[in-house]
Formats: structure tokens, C-alpha cells, sequence
């Protein structure tokens, strides 16, 4: 396992405070564990502070959520260097997690890999702009649409040079950009397009609503059976 430590001290900044909305968030997350068990909000706390603070977590957030809890500061640091979602160190604007395992490696995520050295240099360099870094990560569960990365908290998929060049260009420029599949793929269908659970009826209605007479049918059937039997026991 790689070794994560914190950013250096010239990074970090002074103090760090949830803003009035976060806070308030934060407490109705705290209220949800019984008395003694805060503790067990660390983790989205956390997340939180990253989120507010450009997506990375300083020692500043994680001594201030530590004290929220009432938990050692120690203990908050051995959470946020053991999971690899919490970012130690600043990275850009759009942070690029880019799926670097096999199932992407055999569908072409070298040469995603080449553009981005090539266009956003080394992995954990923010660039000038501030706009991008990008890191080579495990697995991102998302095999059947690969190659693919993961920008912020939005997944892109079924990426090509082209494609990831143009999803950069649009980034940088402000622009909106299309998020998932790359390729017009739906969900995880194969690339031809769906082959099973095509029959538009399965779809529309018409099979649950014949599920439904079908069973009201028999609900009908049962009731005049029960209402026959109880009228041969009075006889």
C-alpha cells in the first residue's frame, strides 16, 4: 500500500471552519449516531471539508473535524491517510482519476494516459491554470465502458483520444460537457446496442396491466368460492 502522507507546510493553510451551511449539514449528520458514538460521522465530515476546501483535505480540516467529534486528532489523520478518496495535497480544478487496470488497459487507456502526460504533464502536477491534475488509480467499476476516468465526482467512459481531447478542450473552456458514456452507449449496453428485454411491451404498461386483471380475476374467483362454501354451511 502506498504511503500517504500531507501536504507540506507551505500548502497548508492557517485554520480551516465549515461555512454556515456545512456546519449546520454537519450536525444533522452528527445527530443521526446515539450519545458516544459521533465518531461514527467522520467519514462524511471529512468529505465535506474536502469538498469546501478545492477538493483536497489540510491538516487544518482534519484537526478541526476531529475536534467536532471529540475524537483524537491522530485518529481522524489514520482515516483520512488510509482511504484514497480524501486528497492530501491540492490538485486542480478537475481532478482526473484515470482507470489504469486491466479491463481499461486492453481498451486503450495507455493512450489516454499519454494524452494526459502529454497534456497536463506529470500525475500530481496541477498545471498552471490551476485547472487540472490527474492521477492513474485501481478499478473504478466501470469494466464494460472502458476505457474511462473519473473527473471530480462524474464518471466519462468509452473514451478515445479524440473524445478525451475534446472532453479537456470543453473543461478548460468552461463549457458543459456530456457526462457517462462518450460514445452514445446507454448505460452498459453492449456497443451494437441492446440485446435482451427489447419487446416494447415490457415497457408500456400493457404486460403489468394484464398481470393485474389476471389477478383480480383470481382474487374474484377465490371470493365467490369462499362466499359458496359459507353459504352450503348455513344450508
Amino acid at each position: 500500500m502506498a504511503v500517504r502522507r500531507l501536504a507540506p507546510q507551505e500548502v497548508q493553510p492557517a485554520d480551516f471552519a465549515f461555512t454556515a451551511e456545512n456546519l449546520a449539514w454537519s450536525q444533522t449528520i452528527i445527530a443521526k449516531f446515539p450519545e458516544g458514538r459521533q465518531a461514527s460521522a467522520v467519514i462524511p465530515l471529512l468529505w465535506r471539508a474536502q469538498e469546501q476546501h478545492d477538493y483536497w483535505l489540510p491538516k487544518a480540516a482534519i484537526e478541526y473535524v476531529a475536534k467536532m467529534l471529540g475524537m483524537a486528532s491522530i485518529r481522524v489523520l489514520e482515516i483520512a491517510t488510509f482511504y484514497s478518496m480524501f486528497n492530501l495535497e491540492p490538485v486542480g480544478k478537475y481532478f482526473i482519476q484515470l482507470c489504469g487496470t486491466s479491463p481499461c488497459r486492453l481498451n486503450g487507456a495507455e493512450k489516454i494516459i499519454k494524452v494526459c502526460e502529454e497534456r497536463l504533464g506529470p500525475q500530481k502536477h496541477v498545471t498552471k491554470d490551476g485547472n487540472f491534475s490527474w492521477l492513474e488509480v485501481e478499478c473504478l467499476g466501470a469494466c464494460c465502458n472502458a476505457p474511462m476516468v473519473q473527473i471530480n465526482n462524474d464518471y466519462y467512459e468509452d473514451l478515445t483520444v479524440e473524445s478525451f481531447n475534446a472532453l479537456l478542450d470543453d473543461l478548460a473552456a468552461g463549457k458543459p460537457v456530456k457526462k457517462g458514456s462518450q460514445s452514445g452507449r446507454v448505460s452498459s449496453e453492449p456497443k451494437t446496442g441492446a440485446t435482451t428485454l427489447t419487446d416494447e411491451s415490457l415497457f408500456d404498461g400493457s404486460v403489468v396491466g394484464q398481470w393485474k386483471d389476471r389477478f383480480a380475476a383470481e382474487q374474484k374467483k377465490l371470493a365467490e368460492a369462499a362466499a359458496a362454501a359459507e353459504a352450503k354451511a348455513k344450508e
